[in-house]
């Protein structure tokens, strides 16, 4: 979950307090290219694949990862921005964003998308992500790039593309940002 939506979001709030720093900013740039190496290995051609990043902690994973794909291919890879805040399972619980929108500004049937978020935990979010994405068309195929998998899954979603796996217990926080992976308690 991203800090800002932390801060806003019951029942965390509070501020986030990091205990360790698991990846650094070189280490964060070493998996983005890493896992767009993989895309391009798992795709046969990107002429049919589009990057959609999460509101809000997915944005700049989904960014990145389309610049390490434009260095590896020389081919730009169209990127969105996707807000699942309608389709969750918990919108009474949680606030509506209003600086985090959809926008897709291209069609995506008939595409492979690769779903990039920062952290993948319970996989609800995920869960709503793939019903946004059908609201805004038929893809060929939906693929999953997460920067950290740190397990406690309530429904059945895998990644296809971890920058890193990070066993965490339930209560603590992890906090994936570009300048760095971190994992800490939120304080209040």
């Amino acid at each position: 979950m991203a800090e800002r939506e932390r801060r806003r979001t019951p029942p965390y709030g509070g501020v986030f307090a990091a205990r360790n720093q698991i990846l650094d900013r070189d280490g964060v740039a070493r998996s983005v290219r890493r896992m767009a190496h993989e895309i391009t290995e798992r795709n046969e051609s990107l002429r049919d694949v589009v990057i959609v990043g999460l509101q809000t902690g997915g944005i700049a994973f989904a960014e990145s990862i389309a610049l390490a794909l434009q260095e590896i291919e020389e081919l730009e890879v169209p990127v969105g921005k996707l807000d699942v805040a309608f389709y969750r399972d918990d919108i009474n619980l949680r606030p509506v964003l209003p600086e985090a929108t959809t926008d897709i500004p291209f069609p995506i049937d008939r595409q492979v998308v690769v779903l990039v978020d920062d952290v993948l935990f319970t996989g609800r979010t995920i869960r709503a992500a793939l019903d946004a994405l059908m609201a805004q068309g038929r893809p060929r195929s939906i693929q999953l790039a997460v920067m950290v998998d740190r397990g406690h899954r309530e429904v059945p979603i895998r990644p296809d593309f971890v920058g890193k796996n990070l066993p965490t217990r339930r209560d603590e926080m992890v906090n994936a940002t570009m300048d760095g992976v971190e994992l800490g308690e939120m304080s209040r």
